[in-house]
């Protein structure tokens, strides 16, 4: 059954308790229907990000040639970017908890989309530095809140929904990079296109959150039945730390995909960047498909058998990838991976708001705070790897990673 039904069983007993407040649409209507323009919202607000990460895959390569950077140069960037959202994740729960997740989406899209506008605007790599600092802080806020938000919707719903949200990421992924990929067939100027794309991110989610929950769901902490304690970052213990290391293994093999996949088609297999876009797109548009199917995946099938076979499929897409060097291989193999990863990050970032005792911002913030410190780890990595031996063999990370989660797969909650 879904959620835009206003028929869904679990929903008005689940929000009929919540006290209205002023000035809301969603809380004039009856409980089932209030639960629909949120959906709507939060989906638009997970294409955001997806867009923005899209646009941004696609245009690695611009900003390696502007600022004339070698691999481990750029593997700074990407550095700063991650410790710019670790940072952020440290105070991600206590944000949401003052401003709301309402406002803090909106302030999160505002920077978020300011700093990719600027990207390539700066005169040197040293004035870019600091504002990739704010554009991984404001990426991994909003990557929280929107979290939260999908997890309290699944909550209320009494179904699975987080895969179609997840979804709704790669496609706007997928969006992001066949834009890219015409806007340099049709030589727009890549400064242009990140400008335009950081302004009409930051009014579109701002118009989209006027959608978002007013009302959440109660949460009840592990003991005694009292609520849980107000959301504050804690680095994550037991159950929560090993679901974080299996966030880390599946966002280090996606974020490879998402900041070297285009590189690795013009560098490698040496496609022109129009062309090697596609790769991102196919990459992006196979993870959307596999997510927006993943939820009656997860309906029906065991979330631990879903995770280790999209894994496994994972890794061996990647070694045929890299070992072959072939262009069609690339590209129908970024789409095999696509798929394979697509449940990762729903399944996980969902387990670990079932770990009791803490609110679902502080659980999601928590796992998510090791999962980009897979970011922190892999530029530095990817780029000393492919300065030494060839991009080829630092993108064996990814196998590495899948053959991970497919491992630890056994160690997720019951649902």
């Amino acid at each position: 059954m879904s959620l835009d039904s206003p028929h869904s069983p679990a929903a008005p007993s689940a929000t009929a308790s919540a006290t209205p407040g002023p000035g809301s649409a969603a809380q004039t209507a009856s409980p089932a229907q209030s639960l629909v323009p949120a959906l709507w919202s939060i989906r638009a607000q997970f294409a955001a990000l997806g867009l923005i990460s899209g646009i941004w895959g696609v245009h690695i390569p611009s900003i390696k040639a502007h600022y004339a950077l070698g691999e481990a140069a750029l593997s700074l960037v990407l550095l700063t970017m991650a410790l710019g959202a670790v940072l952020s994740l440290l105070g991600a729960g206590r944000v949401i908890a003052r401003l709301g997740l309402r406002r803090a989406t909106v302030l999160a899209a505002l920077l978020m989309g300011a700093m990719l506008a600027l990207a390539l605007q700066w005169p040197t790599l040293g004035w870019m530095l600091p504002s990739m600092l704010l554009f991984g802080a404001a990426m991994s806020l909003f990557d929280v809140a929107i979290n939260t938000e999908g997890s309290a919707l699944e909550s209320l719903a009494g179904r699975a929904v987080m895969s179609n949200l997840h979804g709704s990421f790669s496609l706007g992924g997928m969006t992001g990079a066949a834009l890219g990929a015409l806007l340099l067939r049709w030589q727009w100027p890549p400064e242009l296109q990140l400008a335009g794309v950081g302004l009409l991110i930051a009014g579109a989610v701002g118009l989209a959150s006027r959608g978002m929950l007013d009302q959440h769901p109660p949460e009840a902490a592990a003991e005694g039945g009292h609520e849980a304690e107000p959301a504050r970052f804690a680095w994550p213990r037991g159950q929560l730390l090993l679901l974080g290391l299996l966030i880390f293994a599946a966002m280090s093999a996606e974020g490879a995909m998402y900041d070297w996949s285009v590189l690795y088609l013009t560098q490698e297999v040496l496609l022109p960047q129009d062309q090697a876009a596609l790769g991102y797109a196919a990459f992006a548009g196979a993870m959307a498909v596999a997510r927006l199917l993943g939820d009656r995946l997860r309906d029906r099938y065991p979330e631990a058998l879903l995770l280790r076979a999209g894994s496994l499929l994972t890794a061996v897409a990647m070694s045929l990838v890299l070992l072959t060097g072939l262009a069609w291989v690339a590209l129908l193999g970024y789409a095999v991976i696509g798929a394979g990863l697509a449940l990762s990050a729903p399944i996980l970032y969902n387990a670990s708001t079932r770990v009791p005792g803490t609110t679902r911002a502080a659980a999601i913030a928590a796992v998510t705070s090791v999962g980009y410190s897979g970011f922190l780890l892999g530029p530095p990595l990817i780029g000393t790897l492919a300065q030494g031996f060839g991009l080829s063999w630092a993108l064996g990370v990814v196998v590495l990673a899948s053959l991970l989660l497919a491992w630890g797969a056994r160690l997720l909650p019951r649902r």
